[in-house]
């Protein structure tokens, strides 16, 4: 039983773009691998911006800074 779990940021993903990375996560485990669709688990965790850092700064500063 394939688990993939996937974390991006909370800023924008559609319901629509989830469902289609969904759909071809589980496609490609079943076409690569060889894996069963009806077995693949996918999860999408959404972090908050302030809650996701990298290179000493969380992406809400990191982001508001590239807007300028």
């Amino acid at each position: 039983m394939p688990y993939v779990n996937v974390r991006i940021t909370r800023d924008g993903v559609t319901r629509d773009q989830k469902a289609q990375a969904v759909a071809e996560m589980t496609e490609t485990l079943r076409r690569v691998l060889g894996k069963s669709p009806e077995r693949t688990d996918i999860i999408i965790d959404e972090v908050d911006t302030d809650n996701w850092g990298f290179a000493g700064e969380t992406t809400t500063v990191i982001r508001s800074r590239a807007r300028k």
